[in-house]
């Protein structure tokens, strides 16, 4: 099992970041004639949450290197006991899986209205079907469910910091892209707020 996980783990997030990133986001540019990574490059909040999202996939991706490359010695080292138990390791795994297709189903389901960040220049539709019927960021919650997996394959306390500091970021992410919604959307957006919940619906 310790073989499978170092080189499942890094090969997981490697394939996140070539689909649900560059992929989704080579077939939108293409299809809408510009970057569909929005993210301002000056000094405000906005811009300052852009750039720590970056940090965070980039230090993300040098952990998982680590893993395969030492991964007893960061286990050792960084280990959460409570939850270092066999039974959770298939359960993130499969949480791990399921995140992966969840997030892609939603991406796609968006079509040319999906964008990493706020795009202030182009209007995008809003999207209510599909699994957007069960969360209003489906995305973003499939990205903290793969982390959440994560930490359960591999718990650690690096891996627990990732799933917090992601998580907040996300938050407040979420909460800025609400206010852009509801000033282009309005009312519509309102009820779709009253129907659906920020994360999810089971009902």
């Amino acid at each position: 099992m310790t073989d499978f996980i170092r080189f499942f783990i890094p090969s997981y997030f490697l394939l996140f970041l070539l689909i649900a990133f560059l992929g989704i986001s080579l077939k939108v540019a293409r299809d809408i004639g510009k970057n569909p990574s929005v993210f301002p490059k000056d000094d405000s909040a906005y811009a300052f949450i852009g750039r720590y999202f970056k940090r965070t996939l980039l230090m993300l991706f040098i952990y998982t290197i680590l893993i395969a490359w030492i991964p007893d010695q960061i286990r050792q080292s960084f280990t959460i006991n409570f939850l270092d138990v066999p039974g959770l390791r298939y359960v993130g795994i499969t949480l791990m899986i399921l995140a992966l297709i969840w997030t892609i189903t939603a991406q796609l389901q968006m079509k040319d209205s999906w964008r990493i960040g706020i795009d202030h220049e182009m209007k995008t539709t809003l999207v209510t079907r599909g699994l957007f019927k069960f969360s209003r960021n489906p995305i973003f919650l499939g990205m903290t469910v793969s982390l959440l997996g994560f930490l359960l394959l591999f718990p650690t306390l690096i891996a627990f910091l990732f799933l917090l500091v992601a998580s907040i970021l996300m938050q407040i992410q979420i909460r800025l892209e609400e206010e852009y919604l509801l000033q282009q959307h309005g009312e519509i957006y309102e009820g779709y707020k009253k129907r659906v919940r920020r994360m999810l619906s089971l009902y």
